[in-house]
């Protein structure tokens, strides 16, 4: 088996989850309902907040936006994977490897730095309350998220860049059910010192420093709360934080599951199944996480629902008519 670089390398071969022919529909009727729930899900959560005046405030503005990188975030492998599976196909080409790559890379990023930037938010409203609206306006939110997409923008592309430098074998096997870098790497036929090196530092400074903020600020919050002699009054302002210290602790912790379960097994498939959890488990729980625990988001979807009944009534009244 020739080695060749990237030009001579027209696909890779992803070998999924399975090669049992018989789960093959099993895992594809699965994958298709996990994608339709997380994208309907993370859909009403942003409707609701753009529909309901109550909702227009920044940290309801922040989970819009996590909503919207969770649907572009689970759109980039999920759909290849059941096109794959219903097609019987295992390959795909080295372009679209790599620009799955890159924008896996993005929404994952982005993810991590909206769940700071909503710690933070968390931290000024219950460490400074006075000054929130001060501190928190549209415009240094609107510049926060642009600030964001600017970094996970340019910090992927050098990933790719070098990417680009290294050579692969033809016919080229990826264990898993989607192009991870880590694996890519793993596969590459020339050295890879460079962006093994690249791919550490980025992942210390984009993940490590977005949970360090994280902790700390919720170690400020927790330092707050202490000071507030009323256990009501404690309650009542750390309820505000429960839905996203539990989105947090689901993202960080299917990350770091993910880590170990790399480090400890080396059966890939193992490995997959853990990415699983990462990729489309965490962005299609997260709209449940905070419509069951929030009690504002609870009353926009139901307020948006009610008023989407009449409309569906009139559509299903119409279709009748037309029928008869």
């Amino acid at each position: 088996m020739g080695a060749g670089n990237h030009t001579g390398v027209s696909q890779f071969l992803l070998l999924g989850l399975s090669d049992d022919p018989e789960l093959q529909p099993l895992l594809f009727g699965l994958f298709l309902s996990m994608y339709l729930v997380t994208v309907l899900g993370n859909l009403l959560v942003i409707l609701a907040v753009n529909s309901d005046s109550h909702l227009h405030t920044p940290m309801y503005f922040f989970l819009a936006n996590l909503s919207f990188v969770d649907i572009c975030f689970v759109s980039t492998t999920v759909p290849s994977m059941l096109v794959n599976i219903q097609t019987q196909s295992k390959g795909i080409s080295y372009i679209g490897c790599l620009t799955q790559v890159y924008f896996l890379m993005i929404f994952a990023v982005m993810d991590s730095f909206l769940l700071t930037v909503m710690a933070y938010d968390r931290f000024v409203a219950i460490c400074h309350p006075l000054h929130y609206t001060v501190i928190i306006n549209p415009r240094f939110c609107g510049l926060l998220v642009l600030m964001c997409w600017f970094i996970t923008f340019w910090v992927p592309l050098v990933h790719i860049l070098l990417l680009r430098r290294l050579t692969f074998c033809t016919g080229t096997e990826i264990p898993h059910f989607f192009c991870e870098l880590a694996q890519i790497l793993k596969v590459a036929c020339s050295d890879t010192l460079i962006s093994n090196i690249f791919l550490f530092v980025a992942t210390a400074l984009l993940g490590v420093f977005p949970l360090t903020g994280i902790l700390f600020s919720y170690s400020r919050i927790v330092s707050s709360l202490m000071r507030i002699s009323s256990a009501v009054g404690k309650y009542k302002a750390f309820s505000t934080c429960g839905s996203h210290l539990s989105v947090v602790s689901l993202f960080y912790g299917t990350g770091v599951g993910i880590y170990l379960t790399s480090a400890v097994t080396h059966s890939p498939q193992r490995s997959s199944i853990a990415s699983v959890m990462y990729t489309v488990l965490t962005p299609m729980l997260n709209p449940f996480i905070y419509s069951l625990r929030n009690k504002d988001v609870k009353g926009a979807l139901g307020r948006l629902l009610s008023r989407g009944a009449p409309c569906l009534r009139w559509a299903t009244d119409l279709r009748t008519k037309w029928t008869l």
